[in-house]
Order: structure tokens, then sequence, then C-alpha cells
């Protein structure tokens, strides 16, 4: 299946204190499945990637997150690390670029502590989903429903715990861009006629 996302470009937010497997095996598995990848962050240049608490690589950024259109991606990616989701539910635009892709209807993969930009875009609500476990809390208080599981997949939203979930998240999320933003926007549209 090598080419089931041709035609597909997936955006990865991060910045710097990004858990560096965390971006580059999804990275790799949309490039493996024929999409397209774009860096997108809240700085130019490069970030830097993390080894857990170590320096890792630097990762070249494709596309500052203010000049970034949700209607030029098909998918989205949001890596942990302590540091790369703290940073970015600080910033405006990536708050508000995540906002908007949840709200295209677009799938939206997220893994490890990269839901605390999801909390901060106030999109969690009425969610089951997964993360790094001392998220729990937040993500349950910003009225989702927390689980403990290795991949959890809510309509377009894919959510895993940490590195070792990584192949079932790359699995998981390449199906999700490869079928797209229908499970997302059929979900929705169930929601809305409950309110």
């Amino acid at each position: 299946m090598a080419n089931e996302l041709q035609g597909k470009r997936i955006a990865f937010l991060a910045t710097d204190g990004v858990e560096q497997v965390e971006l580059a095996e999804p990275w790799k598995a949309i490039e493996n499945a024929g999409g397209e990848p774009e860096l997108l962050s809240t700085q130019g240049g490069k970030i830097q990637g993390f080894e857990h608490l170590d320096k890792g690589e630097m990762f070249r950024v494709d596309k500052h997150v203010s000049q970034a259109d949700v209607d030029d991606y098909d998918g989205l990616v949001l890596p942990g690390g302590v540091a790369n989701p703290d940073f970015l539910r600080m910033d405006e635009d990536a708050v508000r670029f995540v906002k908007s892709f949840f709200e295209s209807g677009k799938p939206i993969g997220v893994i490890c502590h990269g839901p605390w930009t999801l909390v901060e875009a106030d999109v969690v609500k009425g969610r089951t989903m997964t993360s790094w476990q001392s998220l729990r809390t937040d993500i349950r208080n910003a009225g989702g429903n927390w689980v403990d599981e290795e991949v959890v997949v809510d309509g377009g939203l894919i959510s895993s715990r940490n590195p070792d979930d990584l192949p079932a998240f790359c699995e998981a999320i390449v199906e999700a861009f490869r079928d797209g933003e229908t499970a997302m926007r059929v979900e929705q549209a169930a929601e809305a006629s409950r309110t």
C-alpha cells in the first residue's frame, strides 16, 4: 500500500522540545504511504528535537503556522514531548490553526503530551482519547473522556499514549488520512443533531 496517501498533504505542527521519535516515525509512515508531510512551527529555520530529556536532531521547518491554511492539508499530526505542546498551547497562531483544523472535520493524530494543544483549543469536550498519563486530569477537566489504551480512534481524532504505541498510532493515522474527513464529519453532524 505504498501509494494509499498519494496526493495527500499532511501537516505536522511542532516546535522546540518535540519528542523526535514522535515526529520522525509518523513522518516516515506518511512518506512510506505516498503522502507529503510538511512541518509547521511557531518559528522559522529549524526546531530542536529531544530524545526524552536529551537534545536530539534538528528538524527543518517548512512553514510558519501563521502562514498555513487548513484547506491545504488532508490531515494533522501533533507529536508530543513535554516542552513542545507546552510552547504550542501558548502560541495564538498554533492554537487557532489546531481549532480551525478540528472544525474542518479533517483527521487529527495526537500522541503523548500533544493533547495539551487540543485542550487549549477547547476541542476535547465529549471526545474519548488517550495521552501520556499525566494529562488525564487536563483532558477530563476539558470535558474529554480519558482512557488508557494504545490507540483510540474517536471519529477523526486518533490518539496514543507514548513512543511504545507508535506502530499502532502510525497505522491508525495512515488509515484515517487515507479515508479523509468522512468519519469526523458524520460524527459532527450526529452531535449537532443531538443539540
